[in-house]
């Protein structure tokens, strides 16, 4: 593509990237006027180390923060002056305390493959004992739900049946009010409810007249006599 059908903010653009010097990295990038070279420098300084007087905490002083003078710094003295820093390598391998609770935490989190291998075992029987006691408790289910279905609808049935006779026994109470008072009356009302309370208690009064009659009727029958032995 000719520069002269381009802007001249991209001419001047272009013109510059290519009179950069080739000794810096380059990248090329893809655009308008072809493929462009971006540099990319970076010098980063130099870690400035005090090797012939490394600054060493004095530990015995109050003025040294507590964190210099614990293990974790010595370490870090140790890591970058080496033999100069003045701590003891032997200082800083771990107690038996510490080893333990490596070793310890070593194992619950990377346990052994045996023991990975016995826990995945021992999971996997766990999962198949639950999957067939569910199945167990689903085909017992299956099996009682005939029966479950036809109580169902007995009960069901004997509601049904119950609401029409309470409907039925309403209805000749109502009559029954009606005949006694000349008029209809509220359900809710204190004269029903107290011929109703009446009723109930003629009602269980014949019941028990019932009851002592047959009692009666059966003591006074008389017993058949057991019959003679043969000879």
């Amino acid at each position: 593509m000719a520069l002269s059908m381009l802007s001249p903010r991209t001419v001047v653009f272009c013109r510059t990237f290519k009179g950069i010097s080739s000794s810096k990295a380059v990248l090329s990038v893809n655009s308008r006027c072809g493929p462009l070279l971006q540099t990319a420098s970076y010098n980063p300084k130099p870690l400035r180390l005090n090797i012939k007087d490394p600054y060493i905490p004095d530990k015995n002083s109050e003025k040294t923060p507590e964190w210099q003078k614990t293990a974790r710094f010595d370490r870090k003295l140790f890591g970058r002056h080496g033999s100069a820093s003045g701590v003891d390598p032997a200082s800083l391998w771990p107690t038996h305390e510490e080893l333990e609770k490596i070793i310890a935490e070593e194992t619950e989190w990377n346990p052994p493959l045996e023991v990975m291998l016995n826990n995945i075992e021992a999971r996997e029987k766990e999962e198949t004992a639950k999957q067939l006691a569910r199945e167990k408790l689903i085909a017992q289910n299956m099996a009682k739900m005939p029966k479950m279905i036809e109580d169902w609808r007995r009960e069901k049935q004997e509601a049904k049946k119950k609401l029409k006779e309470e409907k039925a026994r309403k209805a000749r109470l109502l009559e029954e009010a009606r005949e006694r008072f000349g008029q209809a009356l509220d359900p809710r009302s204190a004269k029903f409810l107290d011929m109703v309370a009446e009723l109930e208690k003629e009602e269980k009064k014949k019941k028990k007249l019932l009851k002592r009659r047959l009692r009666e009727e059966q003591t006074a029958a008389p017993t058949t006599p057991a019959a003679a032995p043969s000879q």
